[in-house]
């Protein structure tokens, strides 16, 4: 029996193994390396082509006049918005000034009350007694009435007038008159007369005035400067003279009398 031989290590299967391994990988290698330099390759292609579509292609103008339009707009805004900042802070600091400055200003002092001055008594005057005769009148209206017309004076009395001058009767019914026909009266120049009835109670007071187409008032001028307002009668067709009459108090007998035109002046006078 022929003893089995031993394989020999530099040419036995494993390294024939090994050897067609590296055989396969180099062959690998090589097909990768021709792949990469045809996709080199295709790159530059295109590289070149766009290249020269680039050079193929005029740029259009830069629009700078837009470019500055847009510009000076938005500076416009940034300085528009600074300036609007700057006044609220402007104004908010003037604010907090003025509050600061009220708040640090001491309070006034409240006034010092003020004293009441003394009431001061018055002295008590004795008040006159008012009677209807203390307050000076004021013009009277002329009443104009008809020749003989009664009319009716109060108290008992009445008063009328004709062309011959004036008449009046008492509550007693006796008649009485003044004429302005006889001579005693001149009725060119202004004047009065007075006729009185009185008693304790009062009394009646009448007479003529003259010499005037412009009476304003009569007064008669009792005891202690009163004075009473008389009633004023006339014709139509102004005459030149009338009738007055009044009602005065206790005492008024030897009372003056005054005859006033419109405007308030002094006509004529007759002392008490």
């Amino acid at each position: 029996m022929t003893p089995a031989s031993t394989p020999d290590p530099d040419t036995g299967p494993g390294i024939d193994a090994a050897n067609a391994a590296n055989a396969a990988n180099t062959e690998n290698t090589g097909v990768e390396a021709e792949a990469e330099a045809e996709i080199e390759a295709e790159v530059d292609r295109i590289r070149e082509a766009f290249a020269r579509e680039a050079y193929d292609v005029t740029p259009s103008p830069v629009p700078l006049a837009a470019l500055r339009r847009e510009g000076r707009k938005a500076r416009r805004r940034r300085r528009t918005a600074t300036f609007s900042a700057l006044t609220v802070l402007g104004a908010a600091t003037a604010a907090a000034a003025v509050v600061g400055v009220m708040s640090a200003r001491p309070p006034l002092p409240a006034p010092a009350p003020i004293a009441a001055p003394p009431s001061a008594v018055a002295p008590r005057v004795p008040t006159p007694k008012a009677t209807p005769t203390s307050a000076k009148p004021t013009p009277t209206p002329v009443r104009v009435v008809a020749s003989g017309q009664r009319v009716d004076a109060g108290k008992g009395w009445k008063v009328w007038l004709t062309a011959e001058g004036k008449h009046w009767t008492g509550p007693d019914g006796l008649e009485n008159s003044r004429s302005v026909t006889d001579g005693n009266v001149d009725t060119a120049t202004p004047g009065v007369t007075h006729q009185s009835e009185t008693s304790p109670a009062g009394g009646f007071h009448s007479g003529l005035y003259y010499g005037t187409r412009a009476v304003g008032r009569v007064e008669l001028r009792g005891p202690g400067g009163t004075r009473t307002a008389a009633t004023l009668l006339e014709l139509p067709g102004r005459p030149g003279w009338g009738v007055w009459y009044a009602h005065a108090g206790p005492g008024a007998g030897k009372a003056g009398l005054a005859m006033y035109d419109r405007a308030g002046k002094l006509l004529a006078e007759l002392p008490g």
